[in-house]
């Protein structure tokens, strides 16, 4: 059976400066991060993963959260094109490492931006978001650099929060999760699962049953286990203070061995 693999990066020595959108600036235990980080990449180790870590950015203090910088369909990698000005240097090593694996790359040109954080992927139906860090022509090049390859894309207008994976994730059978009210269009989604907790709407699917999720959700993680799922549960408080959450401090890459 091929590996699965997940991209990573170190959080660096400016995360405390990273950007807020819509919260309230907090302060950050950048040592308790760095912890709470280990113990992320251990969960994804224990259940099967194998990492590849991204050479460092220290300079830019988002840079931990990696899946903004790049989206993976089948075997294309396409390089965001940040919406935030001061995340584009991000990208330049996360180009490097999904080169190295095989991957085919392209990229977001200007004037299109386009955060990975706004991608949800959904068997072949991929979900855009488009709000502040994604624009319509970023929306467009990745709608034409992935419906070629089999994908549908639909685009998801995205206003109460950072990205549309702020909002909603998936779980196995594709059924959309989200918290109602940070969702601005639950009924673009066939099949939607309200959850009780801001934080419950982010689950990394690790295989099988079993779903990543934040410490933070415990009573999403005892509707998901009642429905007979299997919560593998991390703190990663840290990171929600910058809007961060389990789905954005890795890039799994299982479509490159379907």
């Amino acid at each position: 059976m091929p590996s699965k693999k997940a991209l990573i990066r170190h959080p660096g020595p400016l995360l405390a400066d990273g950007l807020v959108t819509h919260l309230e600036r907090a302060e950050i235990d950048v040592d308790l991060a760095v912890r709470q980080w280990e113990a992320y990449v251990t969960a994804l180790h224990t259940h099967g993963w194998e990492t590849v870590e991204v050479e460092p950015a220290d300079d830019c203090p988002d840079a931990v959260f990696v899946e903004d910088a790049v989206v993976v369909y089948r075997n294309v990698a396409l390089i965001a094109r940040p919406g935030a000005r001061s995340r584009r240097a991000e990208t330049a090593g996360v180009e490097q490492a999904v080169a190295r694996l095989g991957c085919s790359v392209n990229w977001i040109w200007a004037p299109g931006t386009l955060d990975g954080g706004d991608v949800l992927k959904v068997g072949d139906t991929v979900y855009v978001g488009r709000g502040g860090r994604t624009n319509a022509a970023g929306v467009q090049q990745l709608r034409a650099a992935f419906e070629p390859l089999g994908a549908r894309v639909v685009a998801v207008p995205v206003s109460k929060v950072l990205h549309l994976k702020s909002a909603v994730s998936a779980l196995p059978d594709g059924t959309v999760i989200g918290h109602i009210p940070k969702v601005d269009t639950p009924s673009l989604f066939p099949r939607f699962l309200p959850v009780p907790e801001e934080s419950g709407a982010h689950v990394v699917l690790l295989g099988g049953d079993r779903l990543l999720m934040a410490a933070s959700a415990p009573k999403t993680a005892e509707l998901l286990a009642d429905l007979g799922h299997e919560p593998v549960v991390v703190d990663i408080g840290e990171f929600e203070k910058l809007e961060g959450c389990v789905t954005c401090l890795s890039v799994r890459l299982r479509d490159l061995y379907a």
